[in-house]
């Protein structure tokens, strides 16, 4: 037997739409998938209204990963003019088992689901059978929970990306002192994202004068001042550039510590965001796990926690899919 579903990716700039084919045993198939702009539409209704067009799969269930809190089957999207509600989906896609979650919900399940290949692991460790974490920096610092119930993952949103950064060093305090001008609060998510990384670089080069190489500056002025760093620091063409994206992968492996700690997810760590794919030298070069040993006496307890870097740029939208076919089969 065949089971369609319908899975979405839902963020600030662009939605993500897909149609999955199921047959046992459990083996997923995409069958279309589609890009839009977010921006570009009204509400998230229109794009799939477009996206199902009128010759529609019999779709059985649907699940999207949205960027923002979901409360009671309604999200407000993130950086969007959105509301979203469970109903109104299901009167547009025509089937009554529809789930709103948060996308680093979804990306959480969809790890599950992943082959090795698309996976880097960091530390083998030692597999255990209880909770597991998602941490993945991009815009900003989402984490996520992985629940072990004593028979499956139950995924769970947070937003521990926005608790308070704790500093560990003479270094970090005074990186947190030089953000607090800027900010009446500093989280985690001001260090630990794509503005993070370019507010790391600000620090180092205006407080701590490391040599910025022109190509630089110049670069800055017209493209994503992140990415740039990100690629002088992989190039090490630039000393600031490398030495701010060093900073950075420490204190992403000191968050994800912070992460596992907090509810004893020792069973495994998935690393995830557009970022640390993009800076996997830096980040496989010893500095993260480095970082996420180094709790103090929990540190041997820690280092035997699984880290994998999530390559699968769509796990999310394959999360959302696993999700809609649970709700009518489970």
């Amino acid at each position: 037997m065949t089971t369609w579903v319908l899975a979405g990716d839902v963020g600030g700039t662009k939605t993500n739409l897909a149609i999955y084919r199921f047959e046992k045993p459990r083996k997923a198939t995409l069958a279309r998938e589609e890009t839009f702009p977010s921006r570009d539409y009204p509400g998230l209704e229109e794009i799939v209204h477009e996206f199902l067009g009128k010759e529609r799969e019999p779709l059985a269930a649907a699940a999207f990963g949205i960027a923002g809190p979901v409360f009671d089957g309604r999200v407000n999207v993130t950086n969007l003019p959105w509301q979203i509600e469970t109903g109104s989906m299901a009167r547009e896609i025509g089937c009554n088992d529809v789930r709103l979650m948060n996308d680093l919900e979804t990306t959480a399940y969809g790890a599950l689901f992943l082959d090795a290949s698309e996976l880097h692991v960091l530390n083998e460790g030692v597999p255990r059978k209880t909770h597991r974490v998602v941490v993945a920096a991009g815009t900003g610092l989402g984490q996520a929970i992985l629940f072990w119930d004593g028979e499956r993952f139950r995924p769970s949103a947070t937003e521990g990306g926005h608790a308070s950064f704790a500093p560990r060093n003479e270094r970090e305090m005074a990186l947190l002192r030089f953000l607090l001008r800027r900010f009446d609060r500093v989280s985690w998510e001001r260090v630990v994202s794509g503005p993070g990384l370019f507010h790391i670089f600000e620090y180092l080069d205006q407080e701590e004068g490391l040599p910025v190489s022109p190509e630089v500056r110049e670069r800055m002025e017209i493209e994503d001042p992140s990415a740039v760093i990100g690629e002088a620091a992989v190039a090490e063409s630039c000393v600031c550039c490398a030495a701010a994206v060093d900073l950075f992968v420490s204190l992403y492996g000191a968050q994800a510590a912070n992460l596992v700690l907090s509810v004893m997810a020792l069973g495994r760590v998935y690393v995830g965001g557009g970022i640390v794919t993009k800076l996997l030298p830096k980040v496989a070069s010893g500095l993260f796990m480095e970082s996420f040993r180094a709790v103090g006496r929990f540190g041997p307890l820690v280092a035997e926690t699984p880290v994998q870097i999530i390559l699968n740029p769509k796990t999310s939208l394959l999360g959302a899919a696993e999700v809609a076919l649970d709700l009518v089969t489970l």
